[in-house]
């Protein structure tokens, strides 16, 4: 068998020395990647503050009407979605009632209404939908969903003053 000798330009004592271009090229892309970091930050903070200019401007320019008008289409409270009327739907029923867009079924799920099923009359309207259907599209709007009629009336500018 034959030994091997250690190689005599390998010292124990000496590590490995990289040449000088490899020691250059990682400096200087370490100095890239700082560089590109530094843009990815000046991009986001430059976007954020663009947004707060943005609404603050809008908040002190526009007028109380602008603010009424965007509440105005928001959900219902609880109790006046469960202070509309409701209903149970029977076949006989809908034989005696006038014919409507919502008489044979709901216009948000799409399913016809079935005997027994629970209906919530909306009353300027007289549209007719599912109790669970219309309660989920009455926490986020006030309107009908077919026609679009509000369901409450517009509040005074002082009760939205005095909310602010």
């Amino acid at each position: 068998m034959a030994q091997i000798s250690p190689s005599p330009t390998l010292s124990a004592q000496e590590p490995p020395q990289l040449p000088p271009a490899t020691s250059a090229d990682f400096n200087i892309m370490v100095i890239i990647a700082a560089m590109l970091c530094a843009l990815v930050c000046a991009l986001g903070l430059n976007s954020m503050l663009h947004c707060v200019f943005q609404c603050t401007r809008r908040a002190i320019t526009e007028t109380v009407e602008w603010v009424v008008s965007r509440r105005h289409n928001t959900g219902l409270k609880k109790k006046e979605m469960v202070a509309l009327p409701t209903s149970t739907y029977s076949d006989d029923q809908s034989s005696s009632s006038p014919s409507t867009a919502s008489a044979s079924g709901c216009a948000i799920c799409l399913a016809d209404f079935a005997n027994g099923d629970k209906l919530r009359n909306l009353p300027k309207c007289n549209h007719r939908f599912h109790v669970v259907c219309i309660d989920k599209w009455l926490i986020s709007n006030s309107s009908c969903p077919t026609c679009r009629d509000k369901l409450h009336s517009l509040p005074s500018l002082d009760q939205i003053v005095t909310s602010l």
